[in-house]
């Protein structure tokens, strides 16, 4: 081969190595599904966690509205979530087993988006009457709560476990919100900006927190 000519066809060859490279790196990704969160509604739900009047919802499941007061004693509604994206969860103040350790892995997401402000917390009390707003103020500031980031809530007890049970159906339906009535979850529940469920996680399981926090970034970018 002449030697000019090799070295004539040098750049032309780099440039179909460059061109045969992108190729193949984009066919890759079309070939790859894109990962989306699911969106859930209650027949994608264990039927037991559902209230029978939503069994048969098969879409368009969001969040029902509420009205609830936060630590600072500011009312907080699905207004204070308007176009965010937030974890709830259900605990009380008194609770001395999975409670503190769900707290404490809140307080890891609350870091990992503490300059993000499109993503907040929400922690519902189970036992509202005991759980007074002066009460969520002095757990809030123990547990390392920023109150920008994170409202830790009290209300009417039939409305929160209405919530738990008919929202976000994270725990058995098995009550009615009575003086009797009581629930425990270790549930965090994602919520997306549509109010819609897009995730269950297991709040004391330190796996879980990291692949919570992957997928609010995940869900961020749709």
């Amino acid at each position: 081969m002449d030697v000019k000519y090799f070295k004539k066809s040098i750049p032309t060859l780099t440039v179909m190595l460059v061109l045969s490279i992108v190729g193949v790196y984009v066919f890759y990704q079309l070939l790859i599904p894109e990962k989306k969160l699911p969106v859930y509604s209650p027949i994608d739900v264990n039927p037991r966690l559902v209230d029978s009047d939503f069994q048969h919802i098969k879409k368009n499941h969001k969040i029902a509205g509420f009205s609830l007061l936060n630590q600072n004693s500011d009312t907080v509604t699905q207004k204070t979530f308007e176009n965010k994206i937030y974890v709830a969860d259900f605990f009380f103040t008194r609770c001395g087993t999975i409670c503190p350790i769900m707290t404490t892995n809140m307080v890891k997401i609350q870091k990992a988006f503490m300059e993000d402000t499109e993503v907040l917390l929400l922690s519902h009390s189970v036992t509202p009457i005991m759980d007074s707003v002066s009460v969520l103020k002095e757990y809030s500031i123990n547990m390392g709560v920023v109150d920008s980031k994170w409202h830790m809530v009290t209300g009417a007890k039939k409305d929160i476990y209405n919530l738990a049970r008919k929202s976000y159906f994270a725990v058995l339906d098995e009550g009615d919100g009575g003086v009797q009535d009581f629930i425990h979850t270790e549930q965090f529940i994602l919520i997306d900006k549509k109010k819609r469920i897009r995730g269950y996680y297991d709040g004391t399981d330190p796996k879980d927190i990291e692949r919570i926090i992957e997928d609010i970034l995940l869900l961020k970018q749709e």
